[in-house]
């Protein structure tokens, strides 16, 4: 395949993209139909939750063409059964965009897809079983990294830069027709999955991104020369990818939390706690690819030594520590205990509280109540002077009545 028929594919694959986008995006975006709770007709959000579709679509319409034109030469059945396998776990993530499936049925499906590649690549049996541990692995570690708006599409935008550049510096230019194209799709997707994102790439978009910067690495490192030190130079380009996944399985099991639960603990999501906006984020993270990319496609070229990718490497690990100290759950809200503690006496009996509620005001005691007098009927209002004031009872003086009236006569 000539370098003329790459950029053709590339430049259709734009084209096509940025047509369907613009399509999808003018569907999902139009007014919504009336008396509809939410403000966009379900069929218009789910168009919206599907976007990665048109990317796909214009991704293998003009990868199929170049393989049906004849651009790959020897190597078609590789590129075939990469496209093919790409289209598989494309399709299922789209079901998976519409109805969600269990983590044990995707898997099994992006295994037999790795299988079919690795076979119609005619790899060896030891060789194909890394390599279809490693497509499985490196898809779901890429589509992990769509949990912010154009993270997945700038950072498998690198990637797939790299890979191109690679496959170029191999001499095995029939391998860089998919990664030519998928640089050219998720190019024209970009803009419509920037912050505010008006299409999302979503499973089908994720999945199909991972699968084919996977399979086209694995591929490559297969057919590289053997004089280059591609066991280690491809392998970086995923760096970003695998670093995300190892940051949220450490935090998740340093908080017991299951590893298959997903929520607000990426690389974005912290970047976000300490004030990072969404693009910023997505910049950032891009920026973060190229270094590991940029090291790698040198040391393939055999431009830089290998050792050279221990400072990518090492750098990574340091942001992964860093980031890890960024909390990503929220404390657990605790509720006051309505208990008493043990041995201390309730404040108020609800006796207590009925009687305060019911003696509101009450009257000062009559003096029907002083010693030796009768006991006023319950509810009997109390005794008052003329000016209206309620009488006070003398104070008691421990005599007996009979002692009193005597005193009192002895005084007068």
């Amino acid at each position: 395949m000539n370098v003329l028929g790459i950029i053709a594919s590339g430049v259709a694959a734009l084209f096509i993209t940025v047509a369907l986008a613009k399509s999808a995006r003018r569907v999902a975006l139009r007014p919504h139909v009336p008396n509809e709770p939410g403000g966009r007709a379900p069929r218009a959000e789910a168009l919206r939750r599907t976007g990665g579709a048109t990317a796909v679509l214009g991704v293998a319409t003009a990868t199929g063409v170049a393989l049906w034109l004849g651009a790959a030469d020897d190597a078609a059945g590789s590129v075939g059964g990469l496209l093919a396998g790409a289209g598989i776990v494309a399709a299922l993530g789209l079901v998976h965009d519409l109805k969600p499936l269990w983590t044990a049925l995707r898997l099994a499906v992006q295994t037999a897809a790795a299988i079919l590649v690795v076979c119609l690549a005619g790899l060896p049996p030891a060789a194909g079983v890394l390599a279809a541990l490693w497509i499985v692995l490196v898809t779901n570690a890429f589509a992990l990294l769509d949990h912010a708006d154009g993270l997945l599409t700038a950072v498998g935008l690198v990637t797939a830069a790299g890979l191109l550049a690679c496959a170029l510096v191999g001499g095995d230019p029939a391998l860089a027709l998919l990664p030519t194209t998928l640089v050219a799709g998720l190019a024209g997707f970009l803009l419509h999955t920037w912050h505010p994102a008006r299409l999302r790439l979503g499973a089908t978009g994720a999945q199909f991104t991972g699968f084919a910067l996977a399979a086209s690495g694995a591929l490559i490192l297969a057919a590289a020369p053997s004089g280059r030190a591609a066991w280690a130079a491809l392998p970086a380009l995923a760096t970003v990818a695998l670093a995300d996944s190892t940051l949220v399985l450490i935090s998740r099991r340093r908080a017991a939390r299951s590893p298959l639960r997903d929520t607000d603990d990426h690389i974005a999501h912290r970047l976000r706690r300490v004030r990072v906006t969404v693009p910023g984020a997505a910049v950032l993270t891009a920026l973060w690819a190229a270094v590991p990319v940029a090291t790698g496609t040198l040391v393939y070229a055999e431009l830089l030594h290998p050792a050279f990718l221990l400072l990518p490497l090492a750098g990574t690990a340091a942001a992964v520590f860093a980031l890890l100290r960024i909390p990503a759950y929220g404390s657990p809200r605790t509720t006051p205990s309505r208990t008493a503690p043990s041995g201390a006496a309730p404040s108020r009996t609800a006796a207590a509280r009925r009687a305060q509620a019911s003696g509101v005001g009450a009257a000062i005691p009559a003096a029907a109540s002083a010693p030796g007098a009768k006991a006023s009927a319950p509810g009997a209002p109390a005794a008052r002077t003329a000016a209206g004031h309620p009488t006070v009872p003398p104070p008691p003086t421990g005599r007996p009545p009979a002692e009193a009236a005597t005193a009192a006569a002895e005084r007068g």
